[in-house]
């Protein structure tokens, strides 16, 4: 299950204990959570579960400062350009509290192009056979010789304009 961040409207700690989420079937717990690090205390609400629009329409809760870690829960409540955004959030967050450092915008490359068709296609073997841009991209992630035995008995051209997909160093002499 995912996890569902919802800030309280409300800053102040007898508050906190009235906000309720309940009757979402979705909501397997939810816990309040103090953010000690900002000078002024913040509450936050964690919840586990994917309903993200009955979190987000819950009393006391904040929708617009509402986010959530499943991309396909995101995309179907707030559409395609939240679910990339949350791409780039998670994959930042994730790179960073494992000690990496990734630009921004290598990372914005990669939700563009999971987002680019207007749903999420994941990079799997599943979500690169919807793109079906290129028969080179296909077969350098999975199952190599039956997508370039595909392209070949279906005749597909992939132009390799632009595309650099040698693994060895070029001969300087014409073979």
């Amino acid at each position: 299950s995912f996890v569902i961040l919802g800030f309280i409207k409300y800053t102040e700690l007898p508050f906190i204990g009235k906000v309720v989420v309940q009757g979402i079937p979705e909501v397997a717990r939810a816990v309040i959570h103090i953010d000690e690090q900002s000078s002024k205390s913040k509450y936050k609400l964690l919840v586990e579960g994917d309903n993200l629009r009955a979190v987000m329409a819950t009393h006391g809760v904040n929708g617009s400062r509402t986010t959530s870690n499943n991309t396909y829960e995101v995309e179907k409540t707030l559409g395609i350009e939240a679910a990339r955004s949350t791409i780039i959030n998670e994959i930042q967050y994730t790179m960073v509290n494992h000690g990496m450092s990734i630009d921004r915008r290598h990372v914005m490359l990669l939700a563009d192009l999971m987002s680019y068709k207007g749903e999420i296609l994941g990079i799997t073997r599943f979500g690169l056979a919807k793109m079906k841009e290129s028969v080179l991209m296909l077969a350098s992630f999975e199952k190599t010789a039956d997508h370039l035995f595909d392209a070949a008995y279906f005749g597909q051209k992939d132009s390799v304009c632009g595309k650099l997909v040698i693994p060895q160093k070029l001969s300087p002499h014409p073979i």
